[in-house]
């Protein structure tokens, strides 16, 4: 109820009103979708929200709009589409031609509205919209009440109504009093009946119509309901006959259903006895080719169980072959090595003489000049300590390469006495990281060399621009002295490095070594294993050979009972062949039957037929008495009040003329 509310607010707010209260109030409400605004004042803006509102609202069904004096044209054109509404009011709304003609449309498009109410609405005044009106009556197809009282609708408008209830197959009340009808009306009206087959009341109370036009208005009203009842009661009997003639079809068919399925049961169960047991057959024929394919597959990777040793045993040979000749290699760089260390250490001490010497001369030389560069050969001093440290270091570096030399030396000849099982493609890989490590540690003697070099080079530069430029001699050697640290900490990392790095090699070689002599046991057992179930599925086969015998053995046993079955079965299916043929032959005497009932029906009904018609011919007659003696009482009347006047006259006349002779005399 609030939504509705909510939707009759917004529809009056777009078209720029204010909702009115009472409209909400009622929408509040709402009893049973019954929606009361009679002798409500509603104005344009609500009769159009209410018209937009109706479109598509589905909780009324129920609307009362009467004595409201609203805009007929805005609320009726949103009902054309209005299709859960079925009891419209609109008693008391002075309607006129603009409300007709609505109204016409809106029983054309509507198809929902089955009780209309149009009371004091003066609809006859314009013929021309009347009759728009009850054209779009004559197409309705859903009206079943229908109220014109008091709209002032005239004969003509009677005759358009006449027109309009000859088409109408819906309309069964039609209420008229108090309209000016007439006599042309009501003939019109009474002549338009016999073809109408739905209308059975018919209001026409206070139109001047005659009497005989209202008895016969009242008889056809009469034998409408009538023959509705008669129909009604035909097709009663009817549903009878045709309910009790299905049930016989049922059981029949009921039966012959059962017997077909029993009869398919057993074909169903033959069938499925056959593919039970060749599904059998098939399954133990495809467990026998599995085993078999099982074995198959099971010598092969014997095979390649044999193979795969057969090449590891090889590997390991040669692999074995490859770590000797990577062995000797490796000694023969040792001692190379050994040799261009020791001719490398002899150089730098013929250096370091030469250096000595040069510096001793540069002090003879510079001996004239002791007052002014006293500082200075405080400061060669002081170079001099840090080059005897800088031989010191390079002396400690050279003897613990050896150490580290001869440690790595021991730790390759005890990784050689445990790797010369290992895999073919591990021995390369550590070949090839031998001849890289040989490569790096003569590139670095090479570099280290180079280093030495420059070194030499930046210290004779250093002795001639010492004599020449003092500063110059400093700085340069200073940047001398840090290359000499660099170098040194760049060695030591390097030989760090590489030590790591061998024995990560080592490590990894170990790993393969070991994963290699699992592998080969986990072939060995993969091999024993195979061979233990190649043996079971021998003893398998022979055993599923044995069911297989078996198995074909019963097949052709249930191959001989299912012809027996079915021979049984076929004399089965001939006797109830016989008893269908004879259940045809009844199901054909029960519809001779239904035939006979049938025509019985057909006599009985044009019986009744001929005896209504007698019945109204004697109605007839009856009335036609009735109208006569009716004609004669009502002479009679007239004769006896014109009696009962002149008598009143006389009595009056008497009665005046009485106190004037009896007054006369006193006078």
């Amino acid at each position: 109820m609030e939504e509705v509310r909510r939707s009759y607010s917004r529809l009056c707010k777009e078209s720029g009103a204010e909702p009115q209260e009472t409209v909400l109030q009622r929408l509040q409400e709402l009893p049973r979708g019954r929606l009361d605004l009679a002798t409500q004042s509603l104005t344009a803006d609500t009769c159009r929200a209410l018209g937009k509102l109706l479109q598509k609202e589905a909780l009324v069904t129920e609307l009362v709009l009467s004595d409201c004096m609203l805009r007929a044209t805005l609320l009726l054109q949103g009902l054309c589409a209005n299709t859960v509404l079925q009891f419209l009011d609109l008693k008391g709304n002075n309607l006129r031609a603009a409300g007709a003609e609505a109204l016409g449309r809106l029983l054309r498009q509507n198809k929902s509205i089955q009780n209309l109410t149009l009371e004091w609405n003066n609809l006859g005044t314009w013929e021309d919209a009347f009759a728009t009106f009850c054209g779009a009556l004559a197409a309705n197809g859903t009206l079943r009440q229908l109220d014109l009282r008091n709209n002032q609708i005239s004969h003509k408008g009677a005759e358009e109504l006449a027109l309009a209830l000859k088409s109408n197959t819906s309309l069964q009340q039609l209420d008229l009093r108090w309209n000016n009808i007439g006599l042309l009306g009501g003939r019109a009206l009474v002549s338009c009946l016999p073809s109408n087959r739905t209308l059975w009341r018919l209001e026409l109370a206070g139109n001047s119509v005659p009497s005989d036009v209202l008895r016969a208005v009242e008889q056809a009203m009469d034998h409408t309901q009538e023959r509705e009842a008669t129909f009604r009661e035909n097709q009663a009997r009817t549903r009878v006959l045709s309910k009790e003639v299905r049930h016989l079809q049922e059981e029949k068919s009921k039966q012959f259903l059962d017997l077909m399925e029993t009869i398919d049961k057993q074909r169903e169960e033959m069938a499925r006895s056959t593919r039970t047991s060749a599904a059998r057959v098939g399954q133990l024929q495809e467990a026998l080719n599995e085993r078999q394919s099982i074995i198959n597959a099971l010598k092969a990777k014997l095979q390649m169980a044999e193979a795969a040793l057969a090449l590891s045993e090889q590997k390991a040979q040669d692999l074995g072959e490859l770590l000797a000749t990577a062995e000797q290699e490796h000694w023969s760089l040792v001692q190379r090595q050994a040799k261009e260390r020791r001719l490398e250490q002899q150089e730098a001490a013929e250096r370091e003489s030469k250096l000595l010497r040069d510096l001793s001369a540069a002090n003879e030389k510079n001996l004239l000049l002791q007052n002014e560069v006293d500082e200075l050969e405080r400061k060669v001093k002081s170079q001099q300590d840090q080059l005897f440290l800088t031989r010191q270091e390079l002396t400690n570096t050279s003897a613990e390469l050896k150490m580290r030399a001869i440690q790595a030396e021991e730790r390759l000849e005890l990784e050689k006495k445990r790797s010369r099982q290992s895999l073919e493609d591990s021995e390369h890989l550590r070949f090839k990281e031998v001849e890289h490590m040989t490569r790096h540690l003569e590139e670095t003697e090479r570099a280290m060399q180079e280093r030495a070099q420059r070194l030499e080079a930046a210290r004779l530069s250093l002795e001639k621009e010492l004599s020449r430029v003092k500063a110059v001699a400093l700085t340069e050697r200073g940047q001398a002295e840090e290359e000499l640290i660099k170098a040194k900490n760049q060695v030591r990392l390097e030989e760090q490095q590489r030590l790591g790095h061998l024995e990560e090699k080592l490590r990894l070689l170990a790993q393969a070594r070991d994963e290699a002599q699992s592998t080969c046991l986990q072939q060995r057992e993969a091999v024993a294993e195979a061979q233990a179930r190649a043996s079971q599925l021998g003893l398998q086969v022979e055993g599923l050979r044995r069911r297989l015998e078996e198995l074909q053995q019963e097949l052709s046993n249930k191959d001989q009972e299912k012809v027996a079955e079915v021979t049984r079965v076929r004399v089965e299916l001939q006797e109830q062949n016989g008893r269908l043929q004879a259940e045809l032959a009844a199901q054909e005497a029960l519809k001779e039957k239904v035939a006979a009932l049938a025509r019985q029906l057909k006599v009985i009904a044009s019986d009744h037929r001929e005896a209504l018609l007698d019945r109204e011919s004697e109605n007839a007659s009856l009335r036609e008495k009735l109208r006569l003696k009716e004609a004669e009482m009502a002479r009679i009347r007239d004769e006896e009040a014109q009696r009962a006047s002149f008598l009143q006259n006389a009595v009056l006349a008497y009665v005046q003329g009485s106190p004037l002779r009896t007054s006369s005399p006193q006078k």
